[in-house]
């Protein structure tokens, strides 16, 4: 009967260090992961950023099951006596606690099964989106040739005759960007709009966004590239669609 008691009030505990532990971790993700990630500059990133939220809050409940019985066990069920302290019980053969764990671990799988699925179906319909409005000639895409080197960008914009070494974009407006390298592999990131690809020598790999804020953004190497490769960073500005024809009109011929 004591053990029994023993146990119900073991029960009792961890049940409420893992309530607390959980409000913690939801907590965390509704507020911290935003605050950690980069600034949203499109809606690629906007939903990068709201999965990684939904992935932490939909995590906590399980992280903090095994935090409050670690706790636990470090704290109370810690032996403090002489000798090889005997074992506990194996959880294996408590059945409500084996059905739970399956049926917990099956919804969590599903569902992050499904809001993968969600998520790549909407970028497979943004891709054909652009190739559509491409073929036809819609001036809804702005096509951009990335050129990687050791340790810089450059970008051309087909149709004209610009090339520079900070990318301009419109904002609201679908872009296509066709990457590939000089010499080795780069990997080019758009940090705030959430997309990244690798420029490969040789090689034309192809990636797209829709910038939705006016501001200015970070471009970085993403693989290791050399001496220099920490500095291959530069600059993406973000402006009105009227503001971005004035630039390409300013331009010279060559840079």
């Amino acid at each position: 009967m004591t053990n029994q008691n023993d146990n119900k009030k073991h029960h009792r505990d961890i049940f409420i260090v893992w309530a607390l532990l959980t409000v913690i971790g939801v907590l965390v993700g509704l507020y911290a992961t935003p605050w950690l990630m980069p600034k949203s500059a499109s809606h690629t990133m906007s939903m990068g950023i709201l999965t990684m939220v939904i992935f932490t809050v939909a995590a906590a409940p399980v992280a903090a099951l095994v935090y409050a019985v670690c706790l636990y066990a470090l704290t109370i069920w810690r032996h403090r006596g002489e000798g090889v302290p005997a074992d506990g019980p194996a959880i294996r053969g408590n059945g409500p606690a084996t059905v739970l764990w399956l049926v917990g671990s099956t919804v969590l799988t599903l569902f992050l099964l499904i809001w993968g699925l969600g998520l790549l179906g909407s970028d497979q319909s943004a891709g054909a989106k652009a190739s559509i409005e491409a073929a036809n000639g819609g001036s809804a895409e702005i096509t951009v040739d990335v050129t990687a080197q050791q340790w810089l960008w450059s970008f051309s914009y087909p149709g004209t005759h610009v090339k520079s070494l900070d990318l301009y974009l419109p904002v609201n407006k679908d872009v296509e960007f066709n990457v590939t390298s000089k010499d080795v592999v780069h990997g080019f990131w758009i940090v705030q709009m959430g997309i990244k690809v690798n420029a490969n020598p040789g090689v034309i790999t192809t990636t797209s966004v829709t910038p939705d804020k006016i501001g200015t953004y970070t471009i970085r190497c993403t693989e290791i590239c050399g001496l220099d490769h920490a500095f291959m960073m530069t600059k993406v500005h973000v402006v009105s669609e009227a503001d971005f024809q004035k630039w390409l009109a300013s331009q010279p011929t060559r840079i």
